[in-house]
């Protein structure tokens, strides 16, 4: 897989994840989770988290291609919180199966010409300009205001008929032009937090 954003063979399934922002997301709830239940929480199998993203986002047992696109700052080298992680060595241009259909994983760092939310945001613009694209999952910095708010006027535009757009975050906000979903429910799932660990704390 060649190491560019831009290409012309997108799948009609694309996960759009800021990596630096879910790794500390991860972080955050493994250090809460396990002063809540008392026991250790091992890192977030990645695979699982990426099929709960897809399900979340609408994809139904089928033999599916999903692109997964994964950015990240020019000075990480890996997610310290999820399995596997090391962006050059075990995820780009690496492949799994699932019933869901295969997923297919490109690594991208933020080049020192443009900002981190600039390159996040032109990369979910680019794939959503693509006509074979139907289904775009985003994991964004949703606490970023600024990019939150560029993400919505994005979107506005975009005909929800073709393309169906779920944005993940940690809390409801101001919607749009697109599905939204709660990402910490995805990220429970693979850290292995079962619900009922919770009910009887």
């Amino acid at each position: 897989m060649e190491k560019q954003v831009v290409n012309n063979n997108w799948s009609e399934n694309v996960i759009i994840v800021d990596a630096d922002y879910v790794d500390n997301v991860a972080f955050n709830l493994i250090v809460n989770f396990e002063r809540i239940i008392g026991r250790r929480i091992p890192q977030a199998d990645l695979a699982r988290w990426l099929v709960c993203i897809a399900l979340d986002g609408g994809l139904r047992n089928n033999d599916n291609n999903v692109q997964v696109v994964i950015i990240h700052g020019k000075n990480k080298t890996k997610m310290e919180n999820f399995a596997p992680a090391n962006f050059d060595n075990e995820l780009n241009g690496k492949a799994f199966k699932d019933n869901l259909g295969e997923f297919v994983i490109g690594t991208y760092a933020v080049e020192n010409l443009v900002n981190a939310t600039d390159f996040y945001l032109d990369v979910v613009q680019t794939v959503c300009a693509q006509p074979e694209v139907k289904r775009v999952m985003i994991v964004p910095n949703a606490e970023n205001a600024e990019l939150y708010e560029t993400l919505r006027r994005q979107m506005h535009h975009l005909d929800d008929d073709n393309k169906r757009i779920t944005i993940f975050a940690m809390q409801p906000l101001p919607g749009g032009n697109f599905r939204q979903e709660i990402l910490g429910y995805s990220l429970m799932n693979a850290l292995g937090i079962k619900s009922e660990e919770i009910k009887t704390q």
